[in-house]
């Protein structure tokens, strides 16, 4: 039996369709995925993003255990603030990739959909194993997850809000009080735009919230989002999604996270990433920008001269190009920019080229 978001009578009510994600009834879009894509873009909208995950991690050695975890020392991530790491394996493969929050002596880390149960038994499991006094605890039916993504995101907010939301920085989060609803707030997203995260446990009260933000982004014709232009969005900013990116287990080199990866500290999988970074001959995540018409999707075969040389890991048709995108794992040999490659789209031969990311650029809308 599918799961369902605490706000799904609210999602009917504004007629959304509805798909199968992760094991969760979620709303694909309420108008058109390319109007509430180009709107995010534009303005602001408005998503539910309650099918993500939330996971306790307390106790005196909270810390060590998530740099023991993940990528990231988090003894350098100060109070207040949040960052974007990945869970491995031994094998130095990606079991998630997640944004952890320190929110005082506690943290709160925020796995994808249907990974919060994986997530907290491993690391559990892992506080057991080296002998770490902490534990992770699954609360992720406890709340509601709502995104502000969009330039007018932080106008809307601001209406609802007494601290000045221009001095919560980038990946900063923090306790606050928005229109009488306690959560957690912080600076980031999926969507490449300004943008927030709410975390609220209190169900019902998210529900009067959601109404109260659309009230406060009337002027800027705010719109709830589906999960569509979710993927749309992100696949623009080259942003992972860890059921694609991660499929067949990859690798923090593979992903292209090498940027995330605080090597001064030792962590589960780094003797495995030491390896592969030396060997150098693994496939990487590439960017490609068809040059024919199509549109590449999750499983394309990518060829160089008739040749097998990479699979497509995402891809879509871009609101904001009009062209087709596609991020794919391609062999070493074949990423420099520019070069030009074959995408087979059903049984079809289309070409596309090699760019740097991210594919759509900052502030695409004012320069268009």
């Amino acid at each position: 039996m599918l799961l369902k978001s605490p706000l799904n009578d609210i999602h009917k009510e504004f007629r959304a369709k509805f798909k199968e994600f992760a094991g969760f009834e979620m709303p694909i879009q309420f108008s058109s995925i390319k109007d509430e894509h180009l709107t995010v873009r534009k303005t602001v909208g408005l998503f539910d993003v309650s099918h993500m995950s939330n996971v306790w991690i307390t106790g005196k050695d909270a810390e060590k255990l998530l740099t023991l975890t993940t990528l990231e020392d988090a003894s350098k991530i100060k109070d207040g603030m949040s960052q974007y790491t990945a869970i491995l394996r031994e094998d130095g493969t990606i079991i998630d990739d997640t944004i952890f929050m320190h929110l005082g002596e506690k943290y709160m880390i925020i796995p994808n959909a249907g990974m919060s149960d994986k997530v907290t038994e491993w690391l559990n499991k892992k506080s057991d194993e080296h002998n770490i006094c902490a534990t992770a605890e699954n609360v992720s039916r406890d709340y509601v997850i709502l995104a502000i993504q969009g330039p007018k995101s932080r106008d809307t907010l601001q209406k609802l809000i007494d601290v000045d939301l221009k001095k919560v920085g980038f990946f900063a989060c923090r306790f606050i009080n928005i229109s009488d609803v306690e959560c957690i707030i912080s600076h980031t997203g999926y969507t490449g735009e300004l943008g927030f995260e709410l975390q609220i446990n209190n169900l019902e009260k998210a529900k009067k919230l959601f109404y109260k933000i659309l009230e406060a982004g009337r002027e800027f014709d705010i719109k709830p989002i589906g999960l569509g232009a979710r993927d749309t969005l992100r696949i623009e900013k080259c942003f992972l999604l860890a059921g694609n990116e991660f499929e067949g287990g990859r690798t923090p080199l593979e992903a292209i996270m090498s940027w995330v990866i605080d090597w001064d500290h030792d962590f589960i999988g780094k003797d495995s990433l030491l390896i592969q970074k030396e060997m150098g001959d693994y496939y990487r995540l590439t960017c490609l920008e068809c040059i024919d018409k199509g549109i590449p999707r999750h499983g394309c075969e990518v060829q160089n001269e008739g040749k097998k040389i990479g699979i497509v890991s995402s891809g879509t048709l871009s609101p904001c190009l009009n062209k087709g995108l596609a991020m794919a794992y391609v062999h070493p040999e074949f990423r420099e920019k520019d070069r030009i490659l074959d995408v087979i789209i059903r049984g079809k031969q289309v070409k596309a080229k090699v760019v740097k990311p991210p594919f759509v650029k900052k502030d695409w809308y004012k320069q268009n």
